[in-house]
Order: C-alpha cells, then structure tokens, then sequence
C-alpha cells in the first residue's frame, strides 16, 4: 500500500477545519454514575453534538477542501448509512459544490431529510452500505466529479485524526474508547494517539452483527461481510480498508466487540444518567466499558459518543428492547376457566399493585388447554423486576397458574 497517514497529515487537517461554523470543539463531561459501573474514572467526549451530529464533517471537510483548492472538481459524490452523508452535505454546501448522496432504502429517515436539509441531492438505492456504495461509485463519470469515501482515504482519516488531538488535549487519559466502523475514525485517532500520548491505550469497539476487524487482523487482510445485522446503522459498514487496516494494526492496541443488546442498555444508560441521547454507534463505546471484556478499573478513561443521530423508530426499538431487558415490560399468561369475570378479577389483581395493562388477548385454540378453559395473555408495565414478581406471585396466590416471559 502506497498511502498512509501521518501525523503531519492530521495537523494540516486541524488547520483547514479551523472553522467554528464547519466543526466546533465538543464538550467532555466526566460520569459519575461509570465510575460507580467501571471502577475507573470516566469522562465522555460528546462528539455527538457536533453541528451535524457526528464526527464525519471533521474528514468531509478536509477532503472537499482540497478537491476545491485544486480547482477542478465541482461535484463530489459519496455513499451513506446517514453520518458521513449529512458531513459531506455540510462540507460541499460551505465550500460551495454539489454533492450527490446515495443511502440505503434502510437508512433512517431523520437522516435522509438532514443530509436533504444539508443542501445534498439523495438517491436511496440498496438494502446495504455496500450496494449504495456501488451506486455510488458508478455515478462518477468524468474529472469534474469525484467521489468522497466515507473511509478509504488518507484526508478523511487525517480530518477523524483531528479528533483525536482534541482527546489528548481534554483528557490525560490511561485508555480511549472509540467505535469501528469502516475504521476511518479510529485510525486518524490512533495516529494522534500515538504522536501525543503513546502511554495512552486505544481500544477499538464494533458492533457483533458487523465485526470485521478482528478476522481481518487474524488474517493480515481486511475481510467484508456479505451482510451485517445490527442497531448501530452508523458502524455498520461491513468492511474496512487496507488503509484502516494498517492503522489499525499500528496504533491500536485492542479491539472488542460488543452485542446489540449491550449496546440499547448503553444507550438507555446514557439517557437516563447523562442525560445524553446517543445513537446505538455512539453508545458502543460505553458499552464496552459495560462488557466483561473491558477492565479499565482503577484508569483514568475518554470514551468516544460519536454520534447523536438517533432516529425516532429506531429509538421506540432501543427503549422497548431495554425496557423488557429490565422486566419493566413483561408478558404474563395466565390459564383461566373461560366464563365472564376473569378478566376483570385478574385486572383488578394487577392494578392492584399497580401495574399498567398495556394489552390483553384471549388465547382458546391451544391444544393443551381443557374445554372451557383459555389463557389470558397480559402484557404489563413495572418499575422492575421486583415489581413484576410481586404481581406474579399475587397472581398466583389467588390459585391461578401463570408464566411470564419478556414481551
């Protein structure tokens, strides 16, 4: 491979991003309630307010820039799950170009209309990154249009890495967190890293469903999927470069991965204790510290939110996921004589002790039930777990059998 990144490159990049309206300089707060969690101490680099919701307008910015100044391109065109299409809007509409963004089908619809509101033309092709990507691709017909990746090229590495210097400049950190997707940001962070704060380790995270790096550091060679299945539409890229790879293997010292469901309850985390809403990518780095298979007891520890761009559906899911998770959401069938006044007996009992019925349902036609028998299947909202078997047993109690299951 003949390009790499340097840390040079990641300095010229924070001079071209010198530019409050383009990229402003996030916030950390430290977390008192991960301390509690982790043992180490906790600060969050909140990266997800940044004017466009994440981190990608610091590469978009640095690429476009120098395809402007060069003068010969007047049309850039890329591919998105939603991130780097609203950070390559934002870029060609300051540096004054078009700029064409093709999305999955799938792609949430909070970030079709703001990468729209951008000043970008969208064109949802696809059911993947990988297949908007091939559009994309195919788009670019002559020199006065290029294409910008979302990670394959060292000036948006240089323009994430920008990024990293800021981390090293809030933070005297022991370890940093940050998320992988195509591994464009954790490479221009880790080559930040390693200039300003070599002690410091880098711990990369991906999600499960997309995990791509540790195959692909295993056999010396970036591996894709043919597809990915998780929340974190944002790292769900399905593949890394040879450029991220090298980097990758350079200046990080560990990589995890993490499930969805450790990433909703991470989401939920921040939400309830931060204060902070954070889309299922940007919520991977807490979720890390939350695994087992991060021990950062006793550090001092900047973990990366990156992204804030959290689709409405998306996060009715990530609640309802979480909720259940807790027990706050739980499903209870309970077998009756089929005659009138059970249900009613039964809804007493639960608000009793005040439960919510969210729905209720007759179920006859089930093989091992009597004649004249039925299950009603409740669905309840709690306050947890205890609550849940505190109605349980009182259920029970009244001489009626009853099993329950997360709804």
């Amino acid at each position: 491979m003949d390009e790499s990144v340097t840390f040079t490159d990641v300095e010229a990049a924070r001079d071209r991003l010198d530019d409050e309206s383009v990229v402003k300089r996030t916030p950390v707060e430290r977390s008192t309630s991960l301390d509690e969690l982790t043992g180490g101490e906790v600060s969050l680099k909140m990266e997800h307010l940044q004017w466009t919701g994440s981190f990608k307008t610091r590469g978009a910015y640095n690429k476009i820039s120098q395809l402007v100044a060069d003068g010969t391109v007047e049309r850039v065109v890329a591919a998105s799950a939603g991130n780097h299409a609203q950070g390559v809007a934002l870029a060609a509409t300051k540096l004054g170009i078009d700029a064409t963004i093709v999305m999955p089908t799938a792609a949430p619809q909070a970030k079709v209309d703001a990468t729209r509101g951008y000043g970008a033309r969208v064109e949802l092709v696809g059911q993947d990154f990988q297949a908007a990507m091939d559009h994309a691709r195919g788009l670019v017909e002559d020199d006065a249009t290029a294409f910008v990746h979302a990670y394959d090229d060292p000036a948006i590495v240089a323009g994430q890495g920008t990024l990293g210097i800021e981390m090293c400049e809030d933070c005297d950190a022991d370890t940093v967190v940050v998320p992988i997707g195509g591994g464009g940001l954790i490479s221009g962070i880790g080559t930040a890293v390693s200039e300003l704060a070599p002690e410091t380790r880098v711990v990369g995270v991906q999600a499960e469903g997309a995990a791509t790096v540790p195959d692909s550091l295993d056999k010396g060679m970036p591996v894709t999927l043919d597809s990915v299945n998780t929340i974190a539409d944002g790292i769900a890229t399905g593949g890394v470069s040879e450029l991220t790879l090298s980097l990758i293997d350079e200046h990080v010292d560990e990589v995890i991965t993490v499930t969805d469901g450790e990433i909703t309850r991470a989401v939920l985390l921040l939400m309830e204790r931060a204060k902070q809403v954070v889309e299922g990518a940007g919520a991977a780095s807490v979720a890390a510290l939350l695994s087992e298979d991060l021990d950062v007891e006793g550090e001092r520890v900047l973990a990366l939110l990156c992204g804030g761009n959290l689709d409405m559906t998306m996060l009715r899911t990530v609640l309802i996921h979480a909720l259940t998770d807790r027990e706050q959401i739980l499903r209870l069938r309970v077998r009756i004589t089929d005659r009138p006044g059970e249900m009613g007996e039964l809804s007493s009992l639960i608000a009793d002790h005040d439960a919510n019925i969210r729905h209720v349902r007759h179920d006859r036609s089930v093989p091992e039930l009597a004649v004249g028998e039925a299950y009603l299947v409740f669905e309840i909202e709690t306050s947890g777990a205890g609550h849940a078997r505190t109605v349980i047993r009182s259920i029970r109690d009244h001489g009626y059998e009853v099993s329950h299951e997360n709804a």
